[in-house]
């Protein structure tokens, strides 16, 4: 079975998938990265992957241009990501088999559907496909419903996501035992639709109800200085720390001494790979409903907590933020949900079912997690 993946370029997130891939397909797996790593993503953090031995990079000369789209056209199974559509145009025509890997269409609101533009794009490359051999891998929990609203994919919907790396440690109560007291974590780009401020709220809060608390915000962007002037305004120096950026392993260490992670964003996340690095590291996690990855991952009081309102945000970490118990239980159910099931060597075996599954005319086995129907 010869297994293509195509997108835009190779990052952290895609990696332990990808090794999983070639643990059982050897060379008949590749990546296909359609642009070099951008220079913010490196300032944030990710490490360039580009010479991975499955890697071929198509944006670094027209024949290696040419040697990605024969790749793909060659193919047993294509796995198509954020590219361009040319890619694979020849086996959508041969209809061969090809699972569109998307979030969420509308996350800035359906509305956009109304721009001719828009309604034009996604006649051609999905309502025009809806009978092809073309099936959707949803990394998040709302693709399926954006699927539907433009009457595309019929039964065609899968759950899927971004597997980052999973830590088996030998020991998850050791590492809860080892947080540190009272400390929570907010960890992403400063922006405006992850919400940053949000965390500052909580802050605020919980200095004027008299609790004790360390929040750390790790990461930088546009609104930095914003949230330092708030911090100062609001005398909460003692109570929070601006991290700035640091690489991803640094920011797994933070998380495994954190006992609460807040996920602020808005449905704007269309998944959220945080989340899965925040469970792994049994934080207990308070995260917003409009994320992505939280409906597919999270189950409500068992192995993480969800909300609705910034007054809710609050309410639940103010619950445990002394409930040493609760935040045990949530942690190490959390820690168990990425370890069991949503990690990349279940997601790598399962996909390859799931494709023989399809070529056989038949039905997915999973009833949930990675290649459950959605």
């Amino acid at each position: 079975m010869k297994v293509v993946f195509i997108s835009n370029f190779l990052n952290h997130h895609q990696t332990p998938f990808c090794n999983e891939m070639v643990n059982r397909l050897g060379e008949d797996f590749k990546f296909i990265s359609t642009m070099a790593l951008p220079t913010e993503r490196k300032n944030f953090g990710y490490d360039d992957f580009s010479n991975a031995e499955y890697s071929v990079n198509a944006y670094l000369s027209e024949e290696e241009k040419a040697r990605a789209k024969s790749l793909c056209d060659s193919a047993d199974v294509v796995i198509f990501g954020d590219a361009p559509e040319e890619y694979i145009e020849n086996r959508i025509a041969e209809n061969k088999l090809t699972f569109r890997y998307s979030e969420r269409y509308f996350k800035k609101g359906r509305w956009h559907v109304l721009d001719p533009r828009v309604l034009l794009s996604l006649y051609k490359k999905d309502y025009k496909r809806r009978n092809k051999n073309l099936f959707v891998l949803c990394a998040g929990a709302y693709v399926s419903s954006d699927m539907r609203f433009i009457r595309s994919y019929p039964n065609k919907t899968f759950k899927w996501g971004y597997f980052p790396e999973v830590k088996k440690y030998k020991d998850v109560n050791t590492v809860i035992e080892n947080k540190i007291p009272f400390s929570i974590l907010w960890a992403g780009r400063l922006i405006s639709w992850k919400h940053p401020e949000d965390a500052i709220y909580v802050a605020e809060r919980l200095k004027s109800e008299g609790y004790n608390f360390e929040l750390t915000i790790v990461g930088s962007g546009e609104l930095e200085q914003k949230l330092e002037k708030r911090i100062m305004k609001k005398r909460l120096q003692d109570q929070i720390r601006l991290f700035g950026s640091v690489s991803q392993a640094k920011v797994r260490s933070i998380m495994e001494k954190s006992e609460i992670f807040i996920f602020t964003s808005d449905r704007q996340e269309g998944w959220g790979a945080v989340l899965s690095e925040a469970m792994n590291s049994a934080c207990t996690v308070v995260a917003n409903k409009k994320i992505g990855s939280v409906p597919y991952l999270i189950k409500d009081g068992e192995n993480g907590l969800i909300y609705k309102t910034k007054k809710e945000l609050y309410e639940k970490v103010k619950s445990i933020l002394i409930d040493k118990e609760l935040k045990k239980v949530l942690g190490t159910n959390a820690y168990e949900t990425m370890n069991s099931t949503w990690n990349a060597e279940v997601a790598a075996e399962r996909l390859i079912t799931l494709i023989e599954k399809i070529e056989n005319g038949e039905d997915t086995p999973y009833l949930e997690g990675p290649c459950s129907r959605d």
